[in-house]
C-alpha cells in the first residue's frame, strides 16, 4: 500500500511518518513537505499527487497557530486552508483515490457547548471568535470529506483531535499552541533568572491536550480501514486540565522557581473544551500518556533541539 503523507514536516505528520517506518514497514510512505509542492495551488497539488499514484491519503497539513496569532491574523487561517484543502481534495477526486483520512481539530465545535463534546454537536452554534476562520476552512473541508463519500463511495474520513502537544511542536511566542507556550515562556524565564511569567486570562480556563506519538500511533494502524469510522471521529486522551495546572507541569519539567502572573485584560478562549472520544474508544483509541510524563518528554526534546541549534550556530559562526 502506498501512502502520501501531507504536513511531513509539522508535529503530527512526523510523528506518523516517525511511526509509520515502525508500525508499516512494507507499506510505502510518500511523505510531502512544503518544499514539494504549494498545496495552495491546485494544478501544482494535482500533478504532484498524480505522479506519486497514492492508494490513500494522510492529509495533515494545515496553517495552525496559538490563540495571539489566530487573533492578530485572521486571514490566512481561513484563506490558506481553504485553498490547500480545495487543492488536495479535490485532487484526490479527480484521481479516485480511494481512501483519504483529514485531520480535523476540536475548534470545530460550538464555543457555547455541552461538555464533553460529541460529534454530533458540529454546527449547531457559534463558533469561538479566536478560531472561527481557522474553524470555518476546517469545517468546509471536513464537509467534503462526507459529500465525496457519499458521491462517489470513497472512504474520506475525518479526524477531529484535542489540542496536541509533545516532540516537534512550534515553541515560538506567540504561534506555539499552550502547552508549548508555557514550556517556551517558562524555559526562557528560568534561563535568564526572571522571577515571573506572565499567563493570558485567569488561568482557570480547561483544555484537553493529547500526546502526539500516541494519535499518531492509532492513526498510523487505522490506515486502510476507515470505513469503519464514522464521517467525523473525535480523538482525544478524555481528560483536561485548567492553564493554569498546564504552567504548574511545565515549572516542574522546567525546574523553575518563579511565580505566574494573569493578565486577565487577555483573552483565553471559551471556559472548557473536553471532546467526547467514545465512539473512538470502541474502535481501539485508549492513549495512555500523562501530562507529566508527556510534557517531560516533550520538554527533553525541546532541549535537545535547542543544543543541536546553539551547535548548528557555533558551527557557522566558526565558518565565517
Amino acid at each position: 500500500m502506498r501512502v502520501l503523507l501531507t504536513g511531513g514536516g509539522g508535529m503530527l505528520g512526523s510523528s506518523i511518518a516517525e511511526r509509520w517506518h515502525t508500525q508499516r514497514p512494507d507499506d510505502d510512505l510518500v511523505v510531502a513537505t512544503r518544499s514539494d509542492a504549494d498545496l495552495r495551488d491546485r494544478a501544482q497539488t494535482h500533478a504532484f499527487i498524480e505522479r506519486r499514484k497514492p492508494d490513500a491519503i494522510i492529509h495533515a497539513a494545515a496553517k495552525v497557530g496559538g490563540i495571539q496569532a489566530k487573533i492578530a491574523q485572521p486571514t490566512p487561517y481561513l484563506l490558506d486552508n481553504l485553498l490547500l484543502d480545495s487543492s488536495v481534495l479535490s485532487a484526490a477526486i479527480d484521481l479516485e483515490i480511494p481512501e483519504l483520512l483529514y485531520i480535523s481539530s476540536g475548534a470545530i465545535y460550538p464555543a457555547s457547548v455541552d461538555q464533553p463534546i460529541s460529534e454530533d454537536d458540529l454546527l449547531t452554534g457559534a463558533l469561538e471568535n479566536a478560531n472561527e476562520g481557522y474553524a470555518l476552512a476546517k469545517i468546509a473541508a471536513g464537509k467534503v470529506c462526507a459529500y465525496a463519500s457519499r458521491q462517489f463511495g470513497y472512504n474520506y474520513r475525518v479526524a477531529a483531535p484535542s489540542n496536541l502537544y509533545g516532540p516537534n511542536d512550534d515553541y515560538s511566542l506567540g504561534h506555539g499552541h499552550l502547552v508549548a507556550a508555557a514550556i517556551a515562556k517558562i524555559h526562557a524565564a528560568h534561563t535568564n533568572g526572571d522571577d515571573m511569567v506572565e499567563v493570558w486570562g485567569d488561568g482557570t480556563a480547561r483544555r484537553e491536550f493529547t500526546y502526539v506519538l500516541d494519535l499518531a500511533a492509532w492513526l498510523v494502524d487505522q490506515v486502510g480501514s476507515l470505513g469503519e469510522w464514522p464521517e467525523v471521529l473525535n480523538l482525544g486522551c478524555g481528560v483536561d486540565h485548567s492553564i493554569a495546572e498546564y504552567y504548574e507541569a511545565a515549572k516542574a519539567v522546567v525546574g523553575y522557581t518563579g511565580a505566574f502572573s494573569f493578565d486577565t485584560s487577555k483573552p483565553s478562549g471559551v471556559p472548557q473544551r473536553l471532546l467526547d472520544s467514545s465512539r473512538a474508544r470502541a474502535l481501539g483509541w485508549n492513549p495512555q500518556t500523562t501530562i507529566e510524563s508527556g510534557m517531560a518528554a516533550s520538554y527533553e526534546k525541546f532541549l535537545a533541539d535547542q543544543h543541536t541549534s546553539t551547535d548548528a550556530d557555533s558551527t557557522t559562526e566558526r565558518r565565517r
